[in-house]
């Protein structure tokens, strides 16, 4: 049976509760004996995923009709030694993981990264992720990759919820209930349990325009 790896950031990652990336919700929608191996690691963008030497196992295992699901950029925004560059070295990072992919057998998708919960006063989103979700279609199109638009599906979401509704997706916890937040957590970037789910949701819903998708989803 194929298998399913997961690579990109917390918004990816299985972690633990109250936080949940959305690649710990998607064994529920897959076949029976479609394994899904998620990599994904709370910090990483594109370049210290691979720097840091986590994409070596799935390099190693990934085989002939696996499908790979990357979703990187939250992390290549920041001015450090995570940072990539939107026009060159990003794209350039994320067509490494396509291509070993391709000569592994396997399928990659490209996902722009999820929207952040950002409303503004009249009710609109904030767009937050500069740059980089341009340079992943514009990477797609050019190397005719799959691509689901994570940051459009869900700037949709969040927009037909409205605001109140939206913040039912992230952590939120009030001072006290949990002892890593004694004050209180209202986060606007990772998501709890519920929210995980509505964000596979899109996730999948994209996967399954693709014709490939009937070999791993149910």
């Amino acid at each position: 049976m194929p298998k399913i790896f997961v690579i990109g950031d917390s918004t990816v990652e299985d972690n633990k509760p109250p936080f949940r990336g959305w690649g710990w919700a998607l064994p529920e929608y897959v076949k029976q004996g479609v394994e899904v191996k998620n990599y994904a690691l709370s910090g990483c963008s594109s370049l210290s995923f691979r720097k840091e030497g986590l994409f070596e196992p799935v390099e190693k295992e990934m085989g002939e009709g696996d499908l790979l699901l990357i979703q990187f950029g939250h992390n290549d925004e920041k001015d450090d030694e995570r940072h990539t560059d939107p026009q060159t070295t990003f794209p350039e990072e994320l067509l490494k993981y396509c291509r070993t992919a391709s000569d592994k057998g396997a399928v990659a998708v490209l996902m722009t990264p999820v929207s952040r919960r950002f409303f503004v006063g009249d009710g609109s989103l904030l767009y937050t992720h500069g740059e980089y979700p341009a340079a992943i279609r514009s990477l797609c199109a050019r190397e005719n990759i799959p691509l689901i638009d994570l940051e459009a599906a869900s700037r949709r979401l969040y927009l037909e919820l409205g605001e109140d509704k939206t913040a039912e997706l992230f952590v939120r916890l009030a001072p006290g209930e949990h002892p890593d937040f004694p004050d209180g957590h209202d986060d606007k970037t990772h998501f709890n349990a519920y929210g995980a789910k509505q964000i596979c949701k899109l996730v999948v819903e994209g996967l399954g325009k693709f014709d490939f998708a009937d070999k791993y989803l149910k």
